[in-house]
């Protein structure tokens, strides 16, 4: 819960108090995001927000710095930017302190620890940070709640190691999510990197996430985990079918899959000038066709449906249906403005981001709209109810 002013001027009064931290400017962003973390984290076990002060003196005093709009947006963005994971919750405001302004960043306790900052787990000890340690880890590791999980963090009954690809794992996944250094000193078994990834559960039971990223084939636990490819000769499932195919297997293998399946089927016509003015135009940007596809993947429901990803290709347009409506603050009225997100499926948020296929949080459809707009395109067309989320991207001209 968010604390009010008053209990806010009165943390930044505290010096004794190791829920508090103070930065006379906003400069530091890297010790920022690791108190981010810490407080994230909550070691401890406080059960409460901690709090950074950006603007304020280590006497807990108003440094004087303007605390503008833009400010705010500069350290709110500090969340989004990937390299904090799983998301942590967290507000940002402005506090008045005796007619000054201090810019506060408010950290909720995590349900799914450790979080992450550049793939290091960062810790409160008393009034200073530090990089946890493998038994401070495993603590937070085991302070998980499965009932407060959602769906991608929770174990999955009947599953077993022997069903993930546990070399996938070690040559892909792992290097892209933590620093080399970090695995290298952490010596730890197969099932703990596992489990601090939320991969697994330390008695080696795979996630949801863990199934999606790592199994063999997925589809065998998670029947709905594939993307169903149709291309069309014409303008509806009337017309002939000019190509069918079903891209399953584990995320990564999925996802390059489909690279190349957009790739293969985007058409680039010459428009013929001067040698020096031929322009080649493809028939729909990749950038935006990969976005759409990818957050179909990310955002759908893979729970208690067997409904996968449909991607239909026709002469005038392509669509795709995800599962699953909008989740958590995003609604069927706010579907699409920009700022406005959500994740049903934090952990496999995370792997993306990790294996370079989310550049930035909540920014997939500004992208793919700002790739329609430069190459020709009408703007993403949105089709969203309680049951599923539908985007249209229609031909360039």
């Amino acid at each position: 819960m968010a604390r009010t002013d008053d209990e806010l001027r009165a943390l930044l009064a505290d010096l004794e108090t190791d829920l508090v931290e103070r930065k006379e400017s906003a400069s530091a962003t890297d010790k920022i995001a690791q108190a981010i973390c810490a407080y994230a984290n909550d070691l401890p076990a406080h059960g409460h927000s901690g709090v950074v002060f950006v603007g304020a003196t280590d006497d807990g005093l108003p440094a004087g710095i303007e605390v503008t709009d833009g400010l705010l947006l500069r350290l709110a963005n500090i969340r989004d930017t990937g390299k904090i994971l799983p998301l942590p919750q967290m507000r940002v405001a402005r506090l008045d302190v005796d007619g000054q302004h201090v810019a506060v960043v408010e950290v909720e306790p995590s349900l799914s620890p450790p979080v992450r900052y550049e793939g290091r787990v960062w810790i409160r000890v008393g009034p200073r940070r530090a990089i946890a340690s493998a038994d401070e880890e495993r603590r937070l590791s085991e302070r998980r709640r499965s009932a407060d999980l959602t769906f991608d963090a929770r174990p999955l009954t009947g599953v077993r190691l022997d069903d993930l690809d546990l070399a996938l794992f070690e040559r892909e996944y792992l290097p892209a999510s933590l620093p080399a250094d970090v695995i290298e000193e952490n010596q730890r078994t197969v099932v703990e990197r596992l489990a601090a990834l939320r991969l697994a559960t330390l008695d080696g039971v795979p996630t949801a996430a863990g199934v999606l990223l790592l199994a063999v084939e997925p589809v065998r636990h998670l029947p709905g985990a594939y993307l169903q490819f149709l291309r069309v000769d014409g303008e509806s499932l009337d017309d002939p079918v000019l190509d069918e195919k079903a891209l399953n297997g584990p995320v990564p293998t999925l996802l390059r899959q489909l690279d190349e399946l957009l790739t293969l089927n985007i058409h680039t016509a010459v428009e013929i000038g001067t040698e020096a003015t031929d322009v080649r135009r493809p028939d729909y940007p990749l950038r935006a066709l990969q976005q759409i596809a990818r957050n179909a993947i990310l955002h759908r429901n893979y729970e208690a449906t067997a409904s996968p990803v449909r991607l239909t290709w026709y002469r005038d347009r392509i669509e795709v249906f995800s599962p699953g409506g909008p989740y958590g603050t995003v609604t069927a009225e706010n579907f699409g403005r920009s700022g406005v997100t959500d994740y049903r499926n934090p952990v496999l948020a995370e792997a993306m981001r990790s294996l370079g296929y989310v550049q930035r949080f909540g920014a997939g459809l500004e992208i793919a709209r700002k790739a329609s707009t430069a190459n020709g395109n009408p703007q993403p067309e949105f089709d969203v109810d309680g049951a599923y989320v539908g985007v249209t991207l229609r031909r360039a001209p």
